[in-house]
């Protein structure tokens, strides 16, 4: 067993790249697993544009104050 990556040799070396490049594509499947829900998600055609209305201050009075 090789303790330091400077000592081991080369079939220890394709070992742990390979294990880095399963995890890394592990890693980036969950992530598009995850984003590609598009049931509950908005696009620039169906977004729904909320106006504001006339501002307001509430005070502790309970009167609306307009500034």
């Amino acid at each position: 067993m090789n303790h330091s990556i400077h000592s081991a040799d080369r079939s220890t070396h394709l070992k742990i790249v390979v294990v880095a490049l399963v995890a890394g594509i592990a890693v980036a499947a969950f992530g598009f697993s995850a984003r590609t829900n598009t049931e509950f998600t908005e696009t620039a055609q169906n977004t729904h544009i909320i106006k504001a209305g006339k501002p307001i201050a509430i005070t502790s009075s309970e009167t609306s104050t307009v500034r």
